[in-house]
């Protein structure tokens, strides 16, 4: 197979990346940083919908259901858990029609929820915090209990999804939650592997323009660790437009992608599709499958099999979604961090790839809920450990030339500052201006119209502290930023809603709740000008909302 060494800089047997400042040094330090805890306390549900108090003007052509789903409950009984990443689903809703607000949420009703709510004790594994045999049973039951492989959680706190048009909660396990929209009540229990062979898939999926959802999932046997691009087809109207069960029928895997090392495989938390490619990205953060097996035993979590290896640098592989077939070039970078991905299409034969990035990928396993509650002061020191994420564009030759010199630049998009060949990792996406409000995450674009084709905005949270405390916009043309930022008001991710018959890409608004660890009760749902990016009006909710995870917005319900 031939390789095609790309966007890296060379130096006898070892790769550097030309930018040899890693992000976290080329932002400003954190001080005096107010303290979060109030944002990462349980609270309770709201299953009934509640008016909210409207300041300014919602506009009246926005109808529909902001979702949004993240942890919400973090202790039961004596015992708590120990990362962000495993406290109990809450979903929420703010259905806007008229101007008007309501909000609601609702736990999860998972298995997890339930059995530890029925023993009153945390009994089912979740990322971060490892579920102790119980204390009633014998000694010889409990160390038996031990080496019992741990069940996947069906604690699915991170993300809206849609399959077929019905929505779902997800997380990384091969389960996902049907839920209903409107009550936000728990329906079925999903389990990938009923329907195609894989025992995981993202909380990232994206969308094809027939109605398909693609998404990436894995298995690993005596055969080696596989990455899967799977395909959920669309629905079948009208013959099952009225079922009322869940329905992944038809789902298949497009492509297989085999490990280097099947033993240790690379993390991914997403990937990105443009209208012909998806691109997976094999990134230096490390699983060690052997841990996987032994963890339980030596009475670890989940979140310590995995390490940052920069060594191994970062991979792409593109496959064809419309045929399943890989490209045999590979395209290599030098060590990067992601999770989130902006935005991928194809231009003039190439392959333009934005997403944030960072130079280390340790940042999962520091978000304990010690750290997190850390007080003034304490928290600083931790904030300024962090790695910053910032946008970076990768331009991929979609035709490569195997008897092209390899000094030779492959791009030829004017208006791209990144080379394929061994020199640069990349462009950055940004001016310095940036780097002043702690780079950036969550990034949404407006998905409907410009997912996988040339784009020129896209909204993201700004962080200066360990969660966002601003809200950017960034034109990727100019890199000029517009901002909303408050001290003391920490947003959500932006979900942008275009304007009834839209004429430009930025017709529309954003949506994000702000929380506030300074005043009980103080959340609010900010709706701003996608174009002006200026507050239009808020809907203050009576009830404390914790920091979440992801959301969208749908008109349907």
């Amino acid at each position: 197979m031939w390789r095609y060494q790309g966007i890296t800089v060379k130096c006898g047997d070892k790769i550097f990346p030309l930018c040899s400042v890693p992000s976290w040094q080329r932002c400003p330090q954190g001080s005096g940083l107010e303290s979060l805890a109030a944002l990462l306390s349980s609270v309770e549900e709201t299953p009934d919908p509640i008016p909210t108090t409207i300041k300014g003007t919602i506009p009246t052509w926005i109808k529909g259901s902001f979702l949004r789903n993240g942890p919400g409950k973090f202790e039961f009984g004596e015992e708590s858990y120990t990362h962000w990443f495993d406290g109990m689903a809450l979903m929420h809703r703010f259905h806007i029609q008229e101007g008007n607000v309501t909000y609601s949420s609702r736990f999860l009703r998972s298995d997890s929820y339930v059995s530890n709510s029925e023993k009153n004790r945390i009994v089912v594994s979740e990322f971060g915090t490892l579920a102790m045999p119980d204390p009633c049973k014998n000694i010889f039951a409990r160390f038996f209990s031990r080496f019992q492989v741990p069940k996947a959680t069906d604690n699915a706190n991170v993300n809206f999804v849609k399959y077929k048009g019905d929505y779902y909660v997800s997380t990384e396990t091969n389960f996902m939650r049907r839920v209903d929209p409107r009550s936000l009540e728990t329906k079925e229990k999903v389990d990938w592997s009923q329907y195609i062979a894989v025992n995981s898939a993202t909380a990232h999926p994206h969308y094809g323009r027939d109605g398909s959802t693609y998404n990436m999932g894995n298995s690993y046997g005596r055969s080696g660790f596989f990455y899967h691009i799977l395909r959920v087809p669309p629905r079948d109207e009208p013959a099952d437009a009225t079922a009322d069960s869940p329905d992944l029928s038809g789902a298949r895997i497009v492509c297989s992608i085999r490990a280097p090392e099947s033993r240790k495989p690379s993390y991914y938390h997403s990937f990105a599709m443009s209208e012909n490619y998806v691109v997976f990205i094999e990134q230096p953060i490390k699983m060690d499958l052997l841990k996987f097996m032994l963890y339980k035993i030596q009475g670890k979590s989940f979140h310590r099999i995995m390490s940052w290896q920069p060594q191994y640098g970062t991979v792409f592989h593109l496959v064809n979604r419309h045929t399943g077939e890989e490209s045999d070039v590979k395209y290599r970078a030098a060590a990067m961090f992601t999770l989130h991905q902006i935005n991928a299409f194809e231009e003039n034969g190439f392959l333009v790839m934005d997403m944030c990035c960072g130079d280390n990928g340790e940042i999962i396993g520091d978000f304990t809920l010690e750290n997190l509650r850390r007080g003034s002061g304490d928290i600083d020191k931790f904030y300024n450990s962090l790695c910053r994420n910032l946008p970076r564009r990768y331009v991929l030759p979609l035709n490569v030339d195997r008897q092209a010199p390899l000094d030779e630049n492959l791009v030829t998009l004017h208006h791209c500052k990144a080379t394929a060949k061994m020199i640069k990792p990349g462009e950055e996406l940004h001016d310095a201006e940036l780097l002043q409000y702690g780079g950036l995450e969550f990034p949404q674009i407006n998905y409907e119209e410009y997912n996988g084709r040339p784009y020129r905005f896209f909204y993201s949270c700004g962080f200066g502290h360990v969660f966002a405390d601003s809200l950017l916009k960034m034109d990727v043309h100019t890199k000029e930023l517009k901002v909303w930022r408050h001290p003391g008001l920490y947003p959500s991710e932006p979900v942008f809603v275009a304007s009834p018959n839209a004429a430009e890409e930025d017709d529309g608004v954003v949506l994000s709740v702000i929380v506030t660890p300074r005043k009980e009760k103080s959340t609010f749902l900010l709706v701003l000008d996608a174009k002006t990016f200026t507050e239009l009006g808020r809907a203050e909710v009576p009830v404390d909302i914790p920091c979440g995870t992801h959301g969208v917005f749908s008109n349907t319900c």
